[in-house]
Order: structure tokens, then sequence, then C-alpha cells
């Protein structure tokens, strides 16, 4: 027998020790069976031998007792006692005559009682006792006769059964095995065959031909996967060329986008500052325009006066004044002089308001104001724009509120308010209502402004702040305005910037931190 039936083989022990189990069961099972058998089969005959002695022994021991032969009757008893089994024999006559044999001690295990009679005369009783002892020593003399019997029928067997078991199935299943741990890619052409088969087919050759599939099956997996590793190390040499030359396409276009970016960006503050110079210019010619009436006025009195005075001048010269024409003409310029100082003065507040906000503007700087005063100048300049219009412009500011804060930012901030207000929330509309209210508290400036005119969509409202938002696309609208303002409040000021829901027209809060910098005046 080969090597693979070993029993340092897993397999072979453990059929080896399931066939000794099962085998040795039965045997255990037959033995039992046997023995409990020959048990019955002595204690048969221990019944048929104390038939036998009622049958032959009573009819002598009735004759001699009754010929009071004492030794023969003892000599019939002790015979008795010598047949298996029996270990003591007991004649009790009707006399009170007791003969005995044997062991009266022994433990009995079966006990006989006989009449004896001579004719019909009842001589007494015989008791014969008896024990196993003998039927024990005979089960046990065939219980070592049928236990070695059996072990070795025992081996036997399952040494036959291993081996049939191997030859049949374990051997081929340690040759799969074997085969199975010794394939690899080199050996997929060898196919596995089992010796020694017959020609009817069962399971072990299912078995092997379901591997050898596997191994076939597995062979075109392999063929396909090198076809596809080797597909793509040519699509990854391809990639890396493509890669290449897309990176260097775009880092063109990104330089391209750079600079793009840069121009938009330079583009973007261009019209930052032309929305600034704009709105600037607004203000100039909204001043300019206004400046000129009260400077008309003063060249039409000062014209008036000069005709005055050369009219006097002529009257005193031609000896031809007299004093009404002299007091009238000096009530006239007195009159005239108070009409030229009102319009001058009108004129150089204008003229200070537009310088404040224009200057300011410019040079940007960070300085101590009246916020009051600071937000009347950029409402009376702004009001330039719209002087046709009749907007109720309603300011609560503290006039002691004194804060070093940057006024061009706030110019910019309320001229944007203002103007969109008057080009976008009153259009075609000549009357409208403005609020304007400046808090201090908690060391924030709180600016609240709304009107009540058409307000915005959800759509603007969401993007107000965006840059290009306007409502004026193609009308001349940057929409940069708003955005220039949200800048101003978040970067310059370091605030907040809020639009405000409101039922009717628009509003905005701006919060800016003015700690440790107003005071009241």
């Amino acid at each position: 027998m080969s090597s693979t039936v070993s029993f340092n083989n897993k397999l072979s022990r453990r059929v080896l020790i399931y066939i000794l189990l099962c085998s040795s069961l039965l045997s255990l099972v037959s033995i039992s069976i046997q023995l409990y058998s020959a048990f019955q089969k002595d204690i048969v005959r221990l019944n048929q031998q104390m038939d036998n002695i009622e049958s032959s022994y009573i009819k002598s021991i009735s004759t001699s007792l009754w010929d009071f032969n004492a030794p023969l009757v003892k000599q019939q008893i002790q015979g008795i006692v010598n047949l298996p089994n029996v270990k003591f024999v007991e004649i009790t006559t009707g006399f009170g005559k007791v003969y005995q044999h044997g062991d009266a001690q022994v433990e009995a295990m079966k006990t006989v009682e006989y009449p004896i009679f001579y004719g019909e005369n009842d001589l007494g009783v015989i008791k014969i006792v008896s024990d196993y002892e003998d039927i024990y020593l005979n089960i046990r003399e065939q219980a070592g006769f049928i236990v070695m019997s059996e072990s070795i029928k025992t081996f036997i067997v399952a040494f036959f059964i291993m081996f049939i078991v191997h030859w049949v199935v374990t051997r081929h299943i340690y040759h799969i095995t074997s085969y199975s741990q010794k394939i690899s890619t080199d050996t997929l052409d060898t196919p596995l065959v089992l010796q020694h088969r017959n020609e009817h087919t069962d399971e072990l050759d299912d078995l092997a031909d379901a591997i050898n599939n596997m191994r076939i099956a597995l062979k075109n997996d392999i063929v396909k996967l090198e076809e596809a590793e080797n597909a793509l190390i040519k699509l990854n040499g391809e990639l890396e060329i493509k890669v290449y030359d897309r990176t260097a396409k775009l880092a063109a276009s990104n330089q391209q986008l750079q600079q793009s970016l840069d121009d938009l960006t330079l583009a973007k503050d261009q019209l930052v500052q032309s929305e600034k110079m704009a709105s600037l210019g607004q203000l100039v010619a909204g001043v300019a325009h206004e400046v000129n009436t009260p400077l008309g006025i003063c060249v039409t009195s000062i014209s008036a006066l000069k005709e005055k005075v050369i009219e006097l001048n002529s009257a005193v010269e031609s000896e031809n004044l007299t004093k009404a024409q002299l007091t009238n003409t000096l009530s006239l310029l007195v009159e005239y002089q108070e009409i030229i100082e009102r319009s001058l003065n009108k004129a150089v507040e204008l003229i200070r308001g537009f310088k404040s906000v224009a200057v300011e503007q410019h040079t940007d700087p960070e300085i101590n104001i009246n916020l009051a005063q600071h937000v009347n100048d950029v409402v009376n300049t702004v009001k330039t724009l719209f002087k046709r219009k009749h907007y109720t412009i309603n300011l609560s500011v503290d006039e002691q509120l004194n804060l070093v804060t940057y006024p061009s930012a706030w110019n910019q901030i309320l001229t944007n308010f203002l103007t969109n207000s008057h080009i976008h929330g009153f259009e075609d509309r000549d009357k409208g209502e403005i609020w304007i209210e400046f808090t201090n508290k908690n060391g924030f400036l709180t600016l609240l402004y709304r009107d009540d005119g058409k307000g915005l969509s959800a759509d603007i409202r969401k993007r107000i702040f965006d840059p290009f938002v306007t409502t004026k696309r193609g009308q001349g609208g940057s929409g940069l305005g708003m955005n220039i303002v949200y800048n101003l409040v978040t970067v310059k000021l370091g605030g907040t910037i809020t639009c405000l829901s409101t039922e009717q027209g628009c509003g905005f809060q701006v919060k800016v931190p003015i700690a440790e910098k107003a005071y009241i005046a």
C-alpha cells in the first residue's frame, strides 16, 4: 500500500477511527446478544437438569428411605451435589430425620423442592439449591473467546474497508489535492487524470472534470488578463502622451486665463473708479447748475445796482439830485445788496458742501467729523440731482455726535442710496419719501435707510450686492453701485450691511463698529 494510506494522513486516521468505532459498537452489540443467548441456554439446561434429578434420583432415594438405609441416602444426595450448578441438597423425612450435603450458606439462585413417595406413602421432601457460578464461569469463558474473535474480525474488516475506501476514494482525493497544490500558470496545460478508473464514472470523475474545466477557464482568463494588461500598458503610454500634451495646453490656457483674470480685475477696478467718478461728475453737474441760479441773481442784481449808481452819479454831477431820489436809490441799493449777499451765501454753502464731499472722496482720509453736519452736506449736495422732484428726506442724526471715520465712505454710501432711490425706487414719480436714521449704541453706529419706492424683487434682493446686478441693464446701469457700497462697509468700515425685507419700498441696515472713536461734543 502506498504511503498515502499511512496513518499520518488525517483522513486515513479519521476513516480508521470511524470504522473501528462503528465496528466496535456492532461487535459489542453482537457479543452482548451471544452472551445473553448462552446464558439463557445454560438456564434452560439447569431447569432440564432439575427435571432429570426428579426423574432419576427421587425413586431410588424413596426406596433407600423406606429401607432406612442411611448410608445409601447420603451417597445418593452426595451424587446430586456433584452435579453441575447444584450446591446443597437437604432431605427432611416425615419422622423428623434430616439428611443434607453441600454448602448450606450458598447464595441460592434457584431452589426446588420435590416430595418423596414410596407407593402412596409420603416419606418427606427433598430440597435442591443451586447457584449460577458454573453458568457465569462458562459465560466468562465464552466471552473471552467471543471478544477475541470479534476483535480480530473487526480489525480485519476495518483494514479491508479502509483499503477499499483508500483504493476507491482517498487515493484519488490525495491525487486531486496534490494536483491542486502544484497547479500554477506553468502547469495549466497539464490536465488532471485519475489513475486506474473503471468505465463507469462517479462523483470523483465529475470532480476531476470540474477541476479540468476550471483549469481551462482559468487559463482563458489569464490569457484575457494578459491581453488586457498589454492593452492597458499601451493605453497608459498613449494616456501619458495625451496627459503631457494636455498639460502643456492646460498650462497655456491657465496662463491665458490668468491674463484674462488680470484684465478683468483691472477692468472691474476701472469700472468701479468710473462709477465713482460718474457719481462725482453727476454731483458736479448738479452743483454747477444749482450754483448758477444764485450767481445769475447776483449778476442781475449787480447790473441793476450799477445802473442805479450811474443814475445817482449823473444826478449828482448835474446837480439835479433830490432827496426823494437819493432815498429811493439808497433803498434799492440796500435791497440789491441784501439780494446779492443772500445769493452769494447760498452759492458759498453749496460750494462748501460739494467741496467737503468731493475732496474727502478724493483724498479718502480717516478724520474726526460731526456726523450730522456731514450727512446734511451729503444730502444737500445730492439733492441737486433731483431738484425738480418733490422728495421728502427725513433725517434723524444726533447733532452732538462726533466720530473718527472715513467720511468719503459715508459720502459714497449715502450718495449711492439716494441715487438708487431717485433712479430706481421713484422711477416715473415726482414724489417720494426717504428716511435716514443714525443711532449709536453699544459701540456700533447703525444706519437705517428706507424709501417708499417700488422696491426690489426677491431675485434682485438676494443678489443686490453682487457685481453687475442692476434693474437698468442696457439703460445705463452698471450694476456696481451696491457692490461698491458693500465693499466700503465690509472692508473699509469693518461692518455689515443687510438688505431689509419691507412691505413697501427698499431698505438697508448698515452697522459698523466705532468703539473708542465716537464721543459727544
